[in-house]
C-alpha cells in the first residue's frame, strides 16, 4: 500500500510532539503544509506585534529567499525551512551578530546531533567540506524585532540540489536525518547561543578566517585578499579593512 506521505524517507514533522517539547523553552511552533516564504509570514506577524518566540516551519517552501535576493528551493519534506521571531534585549551594536549566532547554533547542532563537521562561512552560510548545507537570512521588519530564517538541506538528493556546490545531511553521511530531532536541538541550541552572546563562539567555527577570499560587495565591486578576522562589530576584516556586507568566495590556496 502506498504511503500517505508519498515518500517513506521523508515523513512529516510531528508537530504536536514538537510543540509540547519546545514550549518549556519559550518557543511557539507552528507547522504549515506549504507557504511561499516562512520569513514573509513571520515578518507580517512581527509587524502586527507578535511576541518573541514564534517559530514558523513549513513542509514545502515554494518562494523562499536567500541573501542577495537569491531563491532557496527544496523538495517537500526534504529539509528544515523555518523562521524565528526574536526581540533581543541587546545593544544596537550587537544586532549584526544575530544571524552569525544563528549560524553557530546550526553548526553546533549538526556537529553534536548528526556527526558532520559543519563550519561557518562569513556571514551566514553553514558548510560541510566546502559545500553549502544551510543558509540563513535575517530581516528587521519593525523596531525591536528580528526575523531569522534558516534553510537546511536534510534528505535532499544530489539531483535535487539547486547548485553544484550544495549538499545535504544525507549526502554527507549524517548519523541521523530525523528532522524532529534536529529541529528540537537547533531551537534549544539557538536559545543557548543567544544567551551566551559571545563573538568567540562564531570565530571558533568560522572557516573564512585565515582564508584567501574574494568579497563581492553591494553595488558590484569586489575586493580580494586575506580574511584576517571577524571584528567585534561582526565585520569581516580583509587586509585590514572591515566589511559589514558582501558575498564571500573562498579562493583555493596556491601550492
Amino acid at each position: 500500500m502506498a504511503s500517505p506521505y508519498g515518500d517513506l524517507d521523508r515523513p512529516p514533522l510531528r508537530s504536536r510532539a514538537l510543540q509540547r517539547a519546545l514550549e518549556p523553552d519559550g518557543w511557539r511552533l507552528e507547522v504549515l503544509p506549504a507557504v511561499g516564504s516562512t520569513n514573509a509570514v513571520v515578518v507580517e506577524r512581527a509587524r502586527a506585534g507578535e511576541p518573541a518566540g514564534l517559530v514558523v516551519v513549513t513542509e514545502h517552501q515554494v518562494a523562499g529567499r536567500g541573501r542577495l535576493d537569491r531563491t532557496w528551493v527544496s523538495p517537500p519534506r526534504a529539509g528544515l525551512t523555518l523562521s524565528v521571531l526574536l526581540r533581543p534585549d541587546l545593544p544596537a551594536a550587537r544586532w549584526p551578530w544575530l544571524p552569525l549566532w544563528g549560524g553557530v547554533a546550526v553548526a553546533r547542532t549538526l556537529r553534536e546531533q548528526t556527526g558532520v563537521d559543519a563550519v561557518l562561512k562569513w556571514p551566514n552560510d553553514v558548510l560541510v567540506g566546502g559545500r553549502k548545507l544551510c543558509g540563513l537570512l535575517a530581516e528587521v521588519p519593525a523596531p525591536g524585532a528580528v526575523v531569522l530564517g534558516i534553510g537546511l538541506n536534510v534528505t535532499t538528493r544530489a539531483d535535487e540540489l539547486p547548485r553544484p556546490d550544495a549538499t545535504s545531511l544525507a549526502l554527507e553521511g549524517a548519523t541521523t536525518t530525523d528532522r524532529d530531532t534536529v529541529l528540537r536541538a537547533l531551537l534549544r541550541g539557538l536559545g543557548d547561543v543567544l544567551a551566551e552572546a559571545s563573538p568567540d563562539g562564531y570565530r571558533a567555527l568560522c572557516s573564512t578566517i585565515g582564508a584567501p577570499v574574494r568579497v563581492e560587495l553591494p553595488g558590484g565591486s569586489a575586493v580580494q585578499g586575506s580574511a584576517q578576522a571577524v571584528d567585534d562589530d561582526g565585520r569581516l576584516v580583509v587586509d585590514g579593512v572591515g566589511y559589514a556586507a558582501g558575498d564571500v568566495v573562498h579562493l583555493a590556496q596556491r601550492p
